[in-house]
């Protein structure tokens, strides 16, 4: 995940650093949705929010330490960034050109893929990685005999990250499930997987914001259901010897799928944005709902759903009860206690003990960028009259059981 350093094109580009989106350079992240992968680019460019805030005095004294060090400092206004490493990028000239190359690097990668989320997280997780190991841990103010060391360090980082991302094989590399492993492991899976994507790009792009944004959330649902139908969704760390049985149904799915986009013949809402009901009450039809749910409250602003399993299911004539888990990442910081939280993960949170809490007067907690979230709650269920299963719940609040994760 980009921070909003990465967008300058040069020093004079970082003189208005007031409100996080206005660092944005619009034109770069245009690609092929056009300005509709600005609600990624959001999400993109959010890093090290939601951490405790610094005291007055040590963020005053780190500035100047800063400030002396890099004459910059000043000129950009890059104080109004809380960040360590964002202000480094925002006052070092070399930090800045590196930032805007990895920014283009990073669009890149989001433009040849249809499913972003998990690019995004990957990511942020690499930025979290890269400022700990050049010595920058959240907001912790930088000493000023380290900056040369730092920056140096995180130069360095980035522009490897750079030569990485433009690798051609580096999306298989970075591969972190079982299926995106089984494919890459198959030229003809590999060569599926990139028609597809290459429809699903093209019918998206069709579409403009929140229509965008919900068809891309509607995709991610589909490769989750197509992980879950595969029996693909819980074998992450299997080797790819015990993943070769499922190859035929990975290829029978895509395959069902591209037919799909191809029968839409050029037109998004044949297969996009379309009311739907599940077939039966199960974790297909719980994901369903919560895309649904997420999709009304612009979650995926802030969150990606990574996996939704049933736990217990409780069939009548008419109506159904499914107990199911739900497991999140976020992508863009949010406060533990607001109505984001409420929203997107049914909960308001106390972090201290890493589960739902009551609100607390002065709590100023936030969830941060790639920690995880693991929600348990029960989904009503009517059948309607054409026999499909309707989901009756409007919300995730209230949750039945939640935990938070650290990042991973």
């Amino acid at each position: 995940m980009c921070p909003p350093h990465n967008f300058f094109r040069s020093p004079s580009q970082a003189v208005s650093m007031a409100p996080m989106l206005d660092l944005l350079t619009f034109d770069s992240l245009r690609g092929a949705f056009g300005v509709r992968v600005m609600w990624l680019a959001a999400a993109v460019i959010q890093l090290g929010l939601g951490l405790p805030a610094w005291s007055q005095d040590s963020s005053a004294t780190a500035n100047r330490a800063i400030s002396e060090k890099l004459p910059l400092f000043a000129k950009n206004h890059c104080e109004t960034h809380k960040n360590s490493a964002n202000q480094l990028f925002c006052a070092e000239p070399a930090l800045a050109a590196a930032g805007a190359k990895l920014a283009t690097a990073i669009e890149e990668r989001l433009n040849r893929l249809a499913d972003r989320g998990p690019a995004i997280e990957e990511n942020a997780q690499w930025i979290r990685d890269r400022n700990q190991s050049c010595g920058i841990f959240g907001n912790t103010p930088v000493r000023a005999e380290n900056i040369d060391t730092i920056v140096a360090c995180l130069k360095l980082e980035t522009e490897e990250r750079v030569a990485i991302l433009r690798d051609p094989n580096f999306d298989c590399l970075a591969a972190n499930t079982a299926a995106s492993a089984l494919i890459c492991s198959e030229p003809e899976l590999a060569d599926d997987e990139s028609e597809l994507n290459s429809l699903v790009r093209s019918l998206i792009g069709k579409l403009k914001d929140d229509e965008a944004k919900n068809a891309t959330a509607e995709y991610a649902r589909w490769i989750r259901d197509r992980d879950r139908r595969c029996r693909l969704a819980d074998k992450d760390n299997a080797p790819l010897s015990e993943l070769a049985s499922l190859e035929d149904c990975l290829e029978n799915y895509m395959k069902e799928m591209t037919a799909g986009m191809l029968a839409a013949k050029g037109d998004p809402r044949r297969v996009f944005l379309r009311p739907l009901d599940a077939s039966r009450p199960n974790a297909d039809a719980v994901d369903l709902c919560i895309t649904r749910i997420h999709a009304a409250s612009s979650c995926g602003d802030f969150m990606r759903v990574r996996r939704v399993y049933e736990i217990d299911n409780q069939v009548a004539d008419r109506s159904a009860l499914v107990t199911a888990g739900i497991e999140m990442v976020v992508l863009s910081p949010f406060a533990a206690c607001s109505q984001v939280a409420s929203n997107c993960t049914g909960a308001c949170w106390d972090l201290r003990a890493g589960k739902p809490g009551k609100p607390q007067l002065g709590n100023r907690d936030s969830l941060a960028v790639t920690q995880r979230i693991r929600i348990q709650k029960s989904f009503k269920f009517s059948k309607t009259e054409n026999n499909r299963w309707r989901c009756e719940a409007p919300a995730l609040q209230p949750v039945d059981f939640g935990i938070t994760l650290g990042s991973h």
